[in-house]
């Protein structure tokens, strides 16, 4: 049967002469604007990513994680005193609860971190169930909360899971510094603790992804942040979304060597197979992240030893460039984040957890503008089924 637009927007397609049109399908709602935004822009032919007007370049080059999200959810960068009091408040709401130690206790060890992590963040709303949603120090609450509490909790489960307690964290130190302590009890370098946190950055914001746009429904609904933050996680554990980033060094160890990139990649192309960490639906260049973190890679190869998969990720970015490349298909940015995270010591299945630290800061971004001039989503939908039918008894069937 012939596609039918149902839902509130019937009457707006019908059209003059009291012909029904309908609107075009486009699968995955690409290039449909469902929101006005001043957080983010990104030019996919330029390979340009902004943030409130900022390249993503210049903050991970001069910015700080904190620094960077107050831009994000506030509009503007902050003075040295809005700085200073914004990361002592983080600082001290980092704790989290002995009650979600304990309920993470009882999760599976072999659970991945992301659905721990889900659980975790929607658990805050029953420890701040105050709801005041036009109220800016309730907002700055919050904010301060998921910022603080999100990594502590990506840490705490990660012991756990190895049967060990929870390393309290760190007033002293700072955002980057501190959750990778946290891992292991051992202050980091500061070059490791600076790039840890320069690939937050990178992280934190990019437009209406999937898992931003989750955020933004959930939202829209009046619910609290919590559960904006908890729906936009499990969003992102997608491999579609920020699960790619394990996806790639698992694609880099089975390619095994170099010689082996152009017939690994000739056979998953005829079985049209996905390329991990190559493709983005906004850039038809290089991802400008991917080249940051490619730099950034290099730098902790220089310090820290070198790293054969990033030889055999320069041949596939390579060979991938003559095959893909007319196509608009480059690298994306979680080609290179898993061997800068992999550098740093970090466990592959915690890669996903730490995209969702960075990107918590862009959640409440959209949270917060959202909020400002809300109206629920409910968008429409082209129905394909039957006609209406008449009921027929279970016996006569």
């Amino acid at each position: 049967m012939a596609g039918r637009v149902s839902g509130s927007v019937q009457g707006s397609v019908d059209g003059a002469h009291g012909a029904a049109s309908v609107p075009p399908f486009r699968p995955g709602l690409e290039g449909v604007p469902a929101t006005q935004s001043a957080i983010c822009d990104i030019d996919g032919q330029r390979g340009l990513l902004t943030y409130r007007g900022y390249g993503a370049d210049v903050l991970a080059a001069n910015s700080t994680f904190l620094e960077t999200t107050y831009l994000l959810i506030w509009g503007a960068l902050p003075t040295a005193a809005q700085l200073r009091e914004f990361e002592q408040e983080v600082q001290m709401h980092r704790r989290v609860s002995f009650r979600i130690r304990d309920m993470m206790k009882c999760f599976p060890a072999s659970g991945h971190p992301m659905d721990a992590l889900q659980s975790s963040a929607a658990s805050l709303g029953l420890f701040y169930s105050r709801r005041a949603l036009d109220n800016p120090e309730y907002i700055y609450e919050a904010v301060v909360r998921l910022i603080a509490k999100i990594p502590t909790m990506v840490a705490a489960f990660q012991l756990i899971r190895k049967g060990q307690d929870p390393i309290q964290p760190r007033d002293d130190l700072p955002f980057a510094s501190n959750f990778l302590y946290m891992l292991t009890e051992r202050e980091p370098d500061p070059l490791a603790a600076r790039i840890f946190d320069a690939c937050l950055i990178l992280h934190a914001e990019h437009s209406l992804n999937a898992s931003t746009f989750s955020a933004r429904v959930t939202a829209s609904t009046l619910t609290d942040p919590y559960a904006v933050v908890a729906s936009a996680v499990g969003t992102l554990a997608g491999p579609l979304h920020g699960g790619a980033n394990e996806d790639v060094l698992a694609m880099l160890e089975a390619i095994g060597s170099e010689d082996q990139v152009e017939p690994w990649l000739d056979q998953a192309i005829a079985e049209k197979q996905k390329i991990m960490g190559f493709g983005h639906r906004e850039y038809k260049v290089k991802d400008p992240r991917a080249v940051i973190l490619q730099g950034l890679a290099e730098q902790l190869f220089d310090r820290f030893g070198h790293d054969p998969l990033y030889d055999l990720a320069r041949r596939v970015e390579e060979a991938a460039a003559v095959r893909l490349g007319p196509k608009g298909i480059y690298p994306n940015v979680d080609f290179y984040s898993g061997l800068v995270y992999r550098k740093l010591g970090i466990p592959r299945d915690l890669f996903t957890p730490i995209f969702a630290i960075a990107r918590t800061a862009g959640w409440l971004a959209h949270w917060k503008e959202q909020l400002g001039a809300n109206r629920i989503f409910r968008p429409s939908q082209i129905y394909t089924g039957a006609e209406p039918r008449e009921w027929v008894p279970l016996e006569a069937r």
